[in-house]
Protein backbone atom coordinates (compact mmCIF):
# COMPACT_ATOMS: atom_id res chain seq x y z
CA UNK A 1 0.00 0.00 0.00
CA UNK A 2 1.11 3.35 -0.80
CA UNK A 3 1.37 6.71 1.14
CA UNK A 4 -2.46 7.95 2.36
CA UNK A 5 -3.64 10.95 0.56
CA UNK A 6 -5.66 12.16 3.58
CA UNK A 7 -4.10 11.89 7.33
CA UNK A 8 -5.70 13.48 9.98
CA UNK A 9 -3.02 15.70 12.35
CA UNK A 10 -3.54 17.45 15.39
CA UNK A 11 -4.16 21.31 15.70
CA UNK A 12 -4.92 23.10 19.09
CA UNK A 13 -7.29 21.41 20.53
CA UNK A 14 -9.28 19.62 17.49
CA UNK A 15 -7.88 17.55 14.32
CA UNK A 16 -7.90 18.97 10.52
CA UNK A 17 -7.45 16.39 7.31
CA UNK A 18 -4.09 17.64 5.49
CA UNK A 19 -4.22 16.25 1.70
CA UNK A 20 -0.74 14.93 1.24
CA UNK A 21 -1.28 15.42 -2.68
CA UNK A 22 -2.38 19.03 -2.74
CA UNK A 23 -0.37 20.13 0.13
CA UNK A 24 -3.35 21.72 1.92
CA UNK A 25 -6.28 21.25 4.97
CA UNK A 26 -9.30 19.34 3.91
CA UNK A 27 -12.63 20.13 5.22
CA UNK A 28 -13.24 21.63 8.64
CA UNK A 29 -12.17 21.19 11.87
CA UNK A 30 -13.50 18.51 14.29
CA UNK A 31 -13.44 17.68 17.68
CA UNK A 32 -12.55 13.95 17.09
CA UNK A 33 -10.34 12.19 14.99
CA UNK A 34 -12.53 11.15 12.09
CA UNK A 35 -11.53 7.99 11.64
CA UNK A 36 -14.19 6.62 9.58
CA UNK A 37 -13.50 9.83 7.34
CA UNK A 38 -10.42 9.09 6.48
CA UNK A 39 -10.93 5.38 5.87
CA UNK A 40 -13.73 6.16 3.26
CA UNK A 41 -11.39 9.53 1.61
CA UNK A 42 -8.62 7.23 0.99
CA UNK A 43 -10.89 3.87 0.19
CA UNK A 44 -13.82 4.35 -2.36
CA UNK A 45 -14.42 7.93 -1.63
CA UNK A 46 -18.31 7.07 -2.19
CA UNK A 47 -19.78 11.21 -2.01
CA UNK A 48 -22.88 10.12 -0.25
CA UNK A 49 -20.97 8.35 2.12
CA UNK A 50 -18.38 11.18 2.97
CA UNK A 51 -21.08 13.51 3.07
CA UNK A 52 -23.09 11.75 5.90
CA UNK A 53 -19.44 11.10 8.01
CA UNK A 54 -18.72 14.63 7.55
CA UNK A 55 -22.26 16.03 8.93
CA UNK A 56 -21.82 12.98 11.49
CA UNK A 57 -18.25 14.01 12.80
CA UNK A 58 -19.34 17.68 12.76
CA UNK A 59 -22.04 17.15 15.28
CA UNK A 60 -19.73 15.29 17.84
CA UNK A 61 -18.04 16.97 20.57
CA UNK A 62 -15.98 15.68 23.16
Amino acid sequence: MGRRRFVARGVPGRYRIWDNRRGRWWGETYELCPDELLVELNGARDHARVVALVKRYRGLKR
